[in-house]
């Protein structure tokens, strides 16, 4: 699919993480070198978060916007056979680099993970950190990711909460104890002409939306988490740190398909 006919927000995106790609390589090589998986911005281990069964020996699974590819080869070191899909060509040309200084085998495609190349019920797993579980409609996205999940197959994904969202100024600045946006309007988000930190378009829905849109799809949430930063931990990704000791701005989502 040629650029003009993606959608806007994907054409967008897209843009956005070509320029930035080399402004995460040096976070990519720290991921792909540690030694136990640790997720978001507060880097939260996995013992607390649990996102990856701990064998996935023969498992098909599919990283839902794999970025630099970390997730993805973590879960290849755990015995999975990994694809990645990921909307920035650069993004994947560190991904791949990555792959091959490590040995690990991926299968990496450029695209939009609202429509994967692969056909119905293909995946046991799937999983986004910060990748579609942020910039993808998930009107769109969770359908699909439903579509290629085999029956029982799980859906397990990392973004901002919309609290985070909620508390954001409308000019991009860190976020705040205050409320800028209205809670239940909450779902496209466009950074694009923001004053600090101007984006892409990001998606968020109040958490009662995503119950529904999970429901409605035909996912049973397996579980629910709000993650805490640790106490004192530095502000990051224009995040206070303080604020997120206090307010969820991180939540894991992991739903099954029925």
């Amino acid at each position: 699919m040629t650029n003009s006919n993606l959608p806007e927000h994907v054409r967008a995106n897209r843009t956005y993480w070509d320029s930035m790609a080399d402004d995460w390589v040096d976070a990519g090589e720290r991921n792909w070198n540690a030694p136990e998986p640790y997720w978001g911005m507060w880097q939260i281990p996995e013992s607390l978060v649990n996102m990856l069964p701990a064998n996935m020996t023969g498992m098909n699974t599919i990283e839902l916007g794999c970025g630099t590819g970390y997730v993805s080869g973590w879960m290849a070191r755990r015995g999975a056979h990994v694809v990645g899909i990921d909307n920035s060509e650069r993004q994947l040309t560190t991904a791949r680099r990555l792959a091959d200084k490590h040995g690990v085998d991926l299968k990496l495609h450029h695209g939009n993970a609202e429509k994967a190349p692969y056909p119905d019920e293909h995946f046991d797993f799937a999983i986004s950190e910060y990748g579609a579980a942020i910039w993808c409609d998930p009107n769109v996205w969770i359908p699909e990711a439903h579509r290629i999940l085999k029956p029982g197959g799980q859906l397990v994904f990392l973004g901002n909460t919309p609290w985070a969202m909620v508390c954001t100024p409308l000019n991009g600045a860190p976020c705040e104890p205050a409320l800028h946006r209205n809670y239940f309007d909450l779902y496209q988000i466009d950074w694009r002409e923001a004053e600090h930190d101007p984006g892409g378009m990001e998606f968020n829905m109040p958490i009662s939306s995503w119950f529904k849109l999970f429901r409605d799809v035909g996912f049973d949430v397996i579980d629910y988490q709000e993650l805490q930063a640790p106490k004192d931990s530095p502000d990051r990704y224009g995040t206070s740190g303080a604020w997120a000791y206090r307010w969820p701005s991180e939540q894991v989502w992991k739903v099954r398909r029925r």
